[in-house]
Protein backbone atom coordinates (compact mmCIF):
# COMPACT_ATOMS: atom_id res chain seq x y z
CA UNK A 1 0.00 0.00 0.00
CA UNK A 2 2.71 2.35 1.46
CA UNK A 3 5.03 1.22 -1.66
CA UNK A 4 2.08 2.41 -4.80
CA UNK A 5 2.84 6.19 -5.15
CA UNK A 6 -0.74 6.53 -6.87
CA UNK A 7 -2.61 4.72 -3.56
CA UNK A 8 -0.63 6.96 -1.37
CA UNK A 9 -1.38 9.95 -2.74
CA UNK A 10 -5.05 9.02 -3.30
CA UNK A 11 -5.13 8.10 0.70
CA UNK A 12 -3.92 11.30 1.23
CA UNK A 13 -6.23 13.34 -0.94
CA UNK A 14 -9.42 11.25 0.70
CA UNK A 15 -11.22 12.19 3.68
CA UNK A 16 -9.34 10.70 6.48
CA UNK A 17 -12.56 8.41 7.63
CA UNK A 18 -12.95 7.16 3.75
CA UNK A 19 -9.20 6.77 3.55
CA UNK A 20 -8.79 4.70 6.30
CA UNK A 21 -12.00 2.52 5.75
CA UNK A 22 -10.96 2.18 1.70
CA UNK A 23 -6.89 0.59 3.30
CA UNK A 24 -9.01 -1.37 5.45
CA UNK A 25 -11.37 -2.93 2.59
CA UNK A 26 -8.35 -3.59 0.40
CA UNK A 27 -6.55 -5.01 3.34
CA UNK A 28 -9.50 -7.56 4.32
CA UNK A 29 -10.55 -8.18 0.85
CA UNK A 30 -7.48 -8.50 -1.15
CA UNK A 31 -3.95 -8.87 0.91
CA UNK A 32 -5.32 -11.38 3.04
CA UNK A 33 -5.55 -13.09 -0.04
CA UNK A 34 -2.15 -13.49 -0.72
CA UNK A 35 -0.67 -13.68 2.88
CA UNK A 36 -2.62 -16.89 3.90
CA UNK A 37 0.64 -18.35 5.67
CA UNK A 38 0.39 -15.04 7.62
CA UNK A 39 -3.21 -15.58 8.52
CA UNK A 40 -2.59 -19.29 8.98
CA UNK A 41 -0.30 -18.65 12.06
CA UNK A 42 -2.31 -15.92 13.59
CA UNK A 43 -5.00 -18.57 13.35
CA UNK A 44 -2.71 -20.70 15.76
CA UNK A 45 -1.40 -18.50 17.91
CA UNK A 46 -5.00 -16.68 18.69
CA UNK A 47 -5.66 -20.21 19.35
CA UNK A 48 -3.66 -20.80 21.99
CA UNK A 49 -4.15 -16.89 23.67
CA UNK A 50 -7.81 -17.46 23.61
CA UNK A 51 -8.54 -20.75 24.34
CA UNK A 52 -12.09 -19.29 25.79
CA UNK A 53 -13.77 -18.69 22.41
CA UNK A 54 -14.92 -20.93 19.79
CA UNK A 55 -14.06 -21.06 16.24
CA UNK A 56 -16.79 -18.58 14.49
CA UNK A 57 -15.31 -15.29 17.38
CA UNK A 58 -11.85 -16.21 16.69
CA UNK A 59 -12.33 -15.83 12.68
CA UNK A 60 -14.52 -12.57 13.43
CA UNK A 61 -11.23 -11.65 15.24
CA UNK A 62 -9.29 -12.03 12.47
CA UNK A 63 -11.35 -10.92 10.00
CA UNK A 64 -11.34 -7.53 12.27
CA UNK A 65 -7.87 -7.69 12.50
CA UNK A 66 -6.85 -7.63 8.40
CA UNK A 67 -9.04 -4.81 8.43
CA UNK A 68 -7.24 -2.93 11.31
CA UNK A 69 -3.43 -3.64 9.87
CA UNK A 70 -4.98 -2.06 6.35
CA UNK A 71 -6.70 0.59 8.53
CA UNK A 72 -3.67 1.35 10.28
CA UNK A 73 -1.12 1.32 7.23
CA UNK A 74 -4.01 3.40 4.79
CA UNK A 75 -3.92 5.97 8.19
CA UNK A 76 0.13 6.52 8.06
CA UNK A 77 -1.23 9.15 4.90
CA UNK A 78 -3.42 11.15 7.22
CA UNK A 79 -2.12 11.31 10.88
CA UNK A 80 -1.32 14.87 11.04
CA UNK A 81 -5.04 15.13 10.56
CA UNK A 82 -6.17 12.53 13.51
CA UNK A 83 -3.78 14.34 16.18
CA UNK A 84 -6.82 15.76 17.73
CA UNK A 85 -9.65 15.34 20.36
CA UNK A 86 -12.26 14.28 17.86
CA UNK A 87 -9.96 10.86 16.96
CA UNK A 88 -7.94 10.45 20.07
CA UNK A 89 -9.44 10.87 23.85
CA UNK A 90 -7.16 9.19 26.68
CA UNK A 91 -8.23 7.30 29.84
CA UNK A 92 -7.97 9.70 33.19
CA UNK A 93 -6.60 12.31 30.62
CA UNK A 94 -5.89 14.83 33.61
CA UNK A 95 -3.90 12.22 34.87
CA UNK A 96 -2.08 11.65 32.04
CA UNK A 97 -1.59 15.05 32.10
CA UNK A 98 0.24 15.82 35.15
CA UNK A 99 2.41 12.90 34.26
CA UNK A 100 3.94 14.29 30.90
CA UNK A 101 3.79 17.65 32.81
CA UNK A 102 6.00 15.95 35.17
CA UNK A 103 10.34 16.41 35.72
CA UNK A 104 13.11 14.14 34.33
CA UNK A 105 13.29 12.16 31.31
CA UNK A 106 10.46 9.77 30.49
CA UNK A 107 10.50 5.89 28.55
CA UNK A 108 6.88 5.60 26.86
CA UNK A 109 6.65 1.51 26.41
CA UNK A 110 4.14 0.03 24.02
CA UNK A 111 3.25 -2.69 21.46
CA UNK A 112 2.09 -3.10 18.20
CA UNK A 113 -1.42 -2.10 19.07
CA UNK A 114 -4.52 0.21 17.24
CA UNK A 115 -2.12 2.06 15.33
CA UNK A 116 1.18 2.47 17.12
CA UNK A 117 2.59 5.29 14.59
CA UNK A 118 -0.77 7.40 16.11
CA UNK A 119 0.17 6.89 19.44
CA UNK A 120 3.66 8.18 18.82
CA UNK A 121 2.59 11.21 16.99
CA UNK A 122 -0.31 12.41 19.67
CA UNK A 123 2.65 11.87 23.12
CA UNK A 124 4.50 14.23 20.62
CA UNK A 125 1.82 16.61 20.35
CA UNK A 126 0.69 15.82 24.03
CA UNK A 127 4.01 17.78 25.15
CA UNK A 128 6.55 19.71 24.93
CA UNK A 129 9.03 16.92 26.23
CA UNK A 130 11.68 16.84 23.37
CA UNK A 131 10.53 13.55 21.72
CA UNK A 132 12.20 10.79 19.92
CA UNK A 133 11.43 7.76 18.20
CA UNK A 134 13.14 4.39 17.29
CA UNK A 135 12.36 2.90 14.34
CA UNK A 136 13.79 -0.25 12.16
CA UNK A 137 13.00 -0.07 8.38
CA UNK A 138 11.82 -2.40 6.21
CA UNK A 139 14.04 -4.03 3.92
CA UNK A 140 12.34 -2.85 0.51
CA UNK A 141 13.87 0.48 -0.02
CA UNK A 142 10.69 1.20 -1.86
CA UNK A 143 8.73 0.76 1.58
CA UNK A 144 11.44 2.04 3.67
CA UNK A 145 10.76 5.30 1.64
CA UNK A 146 7.44 5.78 1.57
CA UNK A 147 7.43 5.22 5.24
CA UNK A 148 9.88 8.24 5.53
CA UNK A 149 7.96 10.36 3.63
CA UNK A 150 4.61 9.48 5.44
CA UNK A 151 6.15 9.97 8.93
CA UNK A 152 7.92 12.93 8.29
CA UNK A 153 4.87 14.53 8.83
CA UNK A 154 4.15 14.05 12.29
CA UNK A 155 7.39 11.61 14.00
CA UNK A 156 9.32 14.49 14.02
CA UNK A 157 12.93 13.45 15.36
CA UNK A 158 13.45 9.53 14.57
CA UNK A 159 16.74 7.11 14.85
CA UNK A 160 17.35 4.58 13.59
CA UNK A 161 20.58 2.50 12.62
CA UNK A 162 23.77 1.67 14.38
CA UNK A 163 24.41 4.08 15.88
CA UNK A 164 20.62 4.58 17.63
CA UNK A 165 21.61 3.52 20.83
CA UNK A 166 24.33 6.07 21.08
CA UNK A 167 21.93 8.73 20.19
CA UNK A 168 19.34 7.83 22.28
CA UNK A 169 21.74 7.97 25.16
CA UNK A 170 22.57 11.13 23.92
CA UNK A 171 19.25 12.25 23.86
CA UNK A 172 18.09 10.98 27.21
CA UNK A 173 20.57 12.56 28.92
CA UNK A 174 21.35 15.81 27.02
CA UNK A 175 17.93 17.18 26.88
CA UNK A 176 15.74 18.02 29.68
CA UNK A 177 12.73 16.20 30.47
CA UNK A 178 13.59 14.61 27.30
CA UNK A 179 10.97 11.52 25.88
CA UNK A 180 11.85 8.13 24.56
CA UNK A 181 9.49 6.29 22.69
CA UNK A 182 10.23 2.68 22.11
CA UNK A 183 7.83 -0.65 21.17
CA UNK A 184 8.69 -3.27 22.73
CA UNK A 185 7.34 -6.28 20.64
CA UNK A 186 10.06 -6.26 18.15
CA UNK A 187 9.82 -9.22 15.78
CA UNK A 188 12.83 -11.28 14.85
CA UNK A 189 13.60 -15.02 13.28
CA UNK A 190 9.48 -15.20 13.40
CA UNK A 191 9.71 -14.73 17.11
CA UNK A 192 7.78 -12.11 19.68
CA UNK A 193 10.55 -11.99 22.93
CA UNK A 194 7.58 -9.39 24.48
CA UNK A 195 5.38 -9.91 26.35
CA UNK A 196 6.13 -13.33 27.19
CA UNK A 197 2.86 -15.22 27.85
CA UNK A 198 3.75 -17.12 30.31
CA UNK A 199 6.88 -18.26 28.62
CA UNK A 200 10.42 -18.06 30.64
CA UNK A 201 12.10 -15.55 28.92
CA UNK A 202 14.35 -13.03 30.84
CA UNK A 203 14.55 -9.42 29.17
CA UNK A 204 15.74 -8.96 25.99
CA UNK A 205 15.87 -6.63 22.60
CA UNK A 206 14.23 -3.20 23.53
CA UNK A 207 13.05 -3.91 26.85
CA UNK A 208 16.56 -5.13 27.79
CA UNK A 209 17.80 -1.56 26.22
CA UNK A 210 15.43 0.62 27.86
CA UNK A 211 16.16 -0.77 31.74
CA UNK A 212 19.24 -0.32 30.72
CA UNK A 213 18.94 3.48 29.58
CA UNK A 214 16.65 4.48 32.52
CA UNK A 215 19.57 3.76 35.12
CA UNK A 216 21.68 5.23 33.42
CA UNK A 217 20.01 8.74 33.39
CA UNK A 218 17.24 8.10 35.88
CA UNK A 219 14.52 8.04 33.79
CA UNK A 220 10.99 6.81 34.47
CA UNK A 221 8.85 4.12 32.72
CA UNK A 222 5.53 5.01 31.22
CA UNK A 223 3.63 2.36 29.30
CA UNK A 224 1.02 3.09 27.72
CA UNK A 225 -1.10 1.83 24.50
CA UNK A 226 -3.74 2.99 22.01
CA UNK A 227 -6.86 1.19 20.75
CA UNK A 228 -9.04 1.73 18.03
CA UNK A 229 -12.49 1.98 19.06
CA UNK A 230 -14.28 2.28 15.79
CA UNK A 231 -13.23 3.44 12.43
CA UNK A 232 -10.46 5.87 12.78
CA UNK A 233 -11.24 6.70 17.06
CA UNK A 234 -8.72 5.53 19.36
CA UNK A 235 -8.69 5.37 23.12
CA UNK A 236 -5.19 5.52 25.03
CA UNK A 237 -4.73 3.32 28.35
CA UNK A 238 -1.69 4.23 30.63
CA UNK A 239 -0.26 2.59 33.53
CA UNK A 240 1.05 5.06 36.39
CA UNK A 241 5.04 5.25 35.89
CA UNK A 242 6.98 3.34 37.25
CA UNK A 243 10.48 4.08 38.20
CA UNK A 244 13.50 2.19 38.61
CA UNK A 245 15.19 3.82 41.52
CA UNK A 246 12.37 1.99 43.60
CA UNK A 247 12.10 -0.80 41.72
CA UNK A 248 13.80 -3.99 40.62
CA UNK A 249 13.74 -5.07 37.00
CA UNK A 250 12.22 -8.03 37.98
CA UNK A 251 9.61 -6.10 39.58
CA UNK A 252 9.35 -3.85 36.48
CA UNK A 253 9.50 -6.29 33.89
CA UNK A 254 6.37 -8.40 35.47
CA UNK A 255 4.58 -5.09 35.92
CA UNK A 256 5.21 -3.94 32.34
CA UNK A 257 4.55 -7.40 30.92
CA UNK A 258 1.02 -7.46 32.57
CA UNK A 259 -0.39 -4.35 31.67
CA UNK A 260 0.88 -4.53 27.95
CA UNK A 261 0.59 -8.29 27.48
CA UNK A 262 -3.14 -8.18 28.59
CA UNK A 263 -3.38 -5.80 26.26
CA UNK A 264 -2.59 -8.00 23.85
CA UNK A 265 -4.48 -11.02 24.71
CA UNK A 266 -7.57 -8.72 25.11
CA UNK A 267 -7.14 -7.10 21.69
CA UNK A 268 -5.02 -9.53 19.71
CA UNK A 269 -7.61 -8.34 16.75
CA UNK A 270 -5.37 -5.13 16.94
CA UNK A 271 -2.10 -6.54 17.57
CA UNK A 272 0.31 -6.95 14.76
CA UNK A 273 2.68 -9.39 15.67
CA UNK A 274 -0.08 -12.38 16.06
CA UNK A 275 1.08 -13.65 12.88
CA UNK A 276 5.11 -13.24 13.55
CA UNK A 277 5.77 -15.88 16.33
CA UNK A 278 5.17 -19.21 17.16
CA UNK A 279 3.35 -19.49 20.65
CA UNK A 280 3.41 -23.19 20.20
CA UNK A 281 7.29 -23.66 19.91
CA UNK A 282 8.86 -25.34 23.35
CA UNK A 283 10.37 -22.81 25.81
CA UNK A 284 14.01 -24.34 24.92
CA UNK A 285 13.81 -23.46 21.15
CA UNK A 286 12.79 -20.04 21.97
CA UNK A 287 15.85 -19.22 24.11
CA UNK A 288 18.39 -20.64 22.07
CA UNK A 289 16.85 -18.92 18.75
CA UNK A 290 17.09 -15.60 21.33
CA UNK A 291 20.51 -16.27 21.83
CA UNK A 292 21.11 -16.62 18.41
CA UNK A 293 19.26 -13.34 17.10
CA UNK A 294 21.09 -11.44 20.67
CA UNK A 295 23.21 -9.27 18.58
CA UNK A 296 20.81 -7.39 16.63
CA UNK A 297 19.76 -3.62 17.48
CA UNK A 298 16.76 -1.83 18.75
CA UNK A 299 13.83 -2.45 16.74
CA UNK A 300 9.98 -0.71 16.47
Amino acid sequence: MLSNPFLFTLLRILPASLASWLGGWLSANIARKSMKLRDERARRNLAILRPDLDDATREAMLTRRWFNLGRTMAELTNIDRLIDNDHVTVEDGDGYRRVLDGPGPLIALSVHLGNWDLLAAHIKASTDRPGLGIYDPPEDPRQAAMLKRARSSYMGEAITGDGAARGVLKHLAGRDRATLYILLDERRDRQVWFPRFGRDLPPSGNLSVALRLARKVGARFLPFYLIRSEGPHFRVHWHPPLDPALLSDDRIMDQVDAFLGKACVDHADQWLALHDMDLAAPVAAVAAAREEGAGGGMAG
